[in-house]
């Protein structure tokens, strides 16, 4: 067979070549060059491709060969390694926000993003995950309301509970205010497949997901059930919470879950007294959360300050970014625009079969599929 070309590329339309790609061919004289990709990232892949380039090559040309191979790793666009969900026809955003330690604000920034967002135009919904925790329920006055069971296409679905126009579910509707949830990694993972899959959603524009703190099982139940969109990742400023803050965002840059961090926001940023209202009181620390968005080449999306008005209004069930023209609501909205704004970054790299792109940030209320 003479050498060329067209004749060592038609070698490889065997079957037993089928998981090798051939991008290029070079023959300089006695000299070949062969430019390959696989998807198996193994040595012991990489290996095998190559003695079966080189076998077809000298038992099909005579001629003394040098023979040099470039193998590439190419992961497939469905990587079978990552941890994907299916998607919620009607749910056109999965966030996740998280964090790595307890006690730093995490449901508390969650109300009130969905609060402002909806004031905003957007439909929203908040799954409660914090299946060991559940605070949700009473920061929207609703702990004593029970999901009411409705028909949709024949099956038997949960209705969410509505309150000041956010859709909610948790597992605290489901428990006694007294009763401590005793349940293992599988039978948690069931209640929240129940609440995501068995629940009547509708058309949601945002469905915020309000993880417990860690990096556990339940996070992983989660990001096997729904695709996320993306993530954010709530902080105090302090060096205790940023450490495991940045667990979490190693979690979700995880090549196996590889879901987008949108970015950190910080809670209890600083003090301020109500009769000293120019004065900041940095308790926890200064722009911890700020450096460490810079150290892991993620946004930094705000920070909430530590006042009075937003635990009394997290108490009684009347979240802060409900009041009309003050300061704080004002912050609370900065920062859920800035987190749409990373949304419209993320989401113009997505493919066009992907369930929606955000394309505009006037009103901050269009989102088209």
């Amino acid at each position: 067979m003479e050498l060329s070309k067209k004749n060592i590329i038609s070698l490889f339309e065997e079957p037993k070549f089928k998981e090798i790609n051939i991008t290029n061919v070079v023959i300089f004289d006695n000299e070949v060059v062969i430019d390959i990709t696989i998807n198996n990232p193994t040595l012991q892949a990489r290996k095998k491709a190559e003695s079966l380039i080189n076998e077809a090559i000298n038992s099909s040309f005579n001629d003394k060969l040098s023979l040099k191979i470039n193998t590439k790793i190419e992961k497939p666009i469905n990587d079978p390694n990552q941890i994907k969900g299916k998607p919620i026809a009607g749910i056109k955003n999965v966030i996740a926000i998280a964090s790595g330690k307890g006690g730093v604000g995490k449901s508390t920034v969650t109300s009130n993003i969905a609060v402002s967002l909806n004031k905003m135009g957007f439909s929203v919904g908040i799954l409660d995950a914090d299946i060991y925790g559940p605070s949700i329920p009473i920061m929207f006055d609703v702990a004593n309301s029970r999901p009411q069971t409705v028909n949709v296409d024949g099956k038997n679905k949960m209705k969410p509970v509505e309150s000041y126009g956010i859709k909610i579910l948790s597992i605290g509707f489901f428990t006694k205010t007294d009763q401590a949830v005793i349940w293992r990694g599988p039978m948690a993972s069931k209640a929240l497949n129940q609440m995501i899959f068995d629940a009547a959603w509708g058309e949601l524009d945002f469905l915020l997901i309000d993880l417990p703190p860690g990096t556990g099982d339940i996070h992983l139940s989660i990001l096997q059930s729904l695709p996320v969109t993306g993530s954010v990742i709530v902080s105090t400023p302090q060096n205790v919470a940023l450490a495991d803050a940045r667990k979490g965002v190693a979690m979700f840059k995880q090549e196996s879950i590889n879901v987008p961090v949108l970015g950190i926001i910080e809670n209890m940023s600083y003090f301020t007294p109500e009769e000293l209202p120019k004065n900041k009181y940095y308790i926890f620390g200064k722009d911890g959360a700020k450096n460490l968005a810079s150290d892991l080449n993620v946004s930094y999306l705000g920070g909430l300050p530590l006042i009075q008005t937003i635990r009394e209004a997290s108490d009684v069930g009347h979240p802060t970014a409900l009041q009309k023209e003050s300061k704080i609501s004002d912050v609370i909205q900065t920062i859920t625009r800035n987190m749409i704004s990373e949304l419209v970054k993320r989401n113009k790299n997505l493919p066009a079969s992907e369930a929606l792109k955000i394309t505009t940030m006037a009103g901050c209320s269009a989102v088209k599929k």
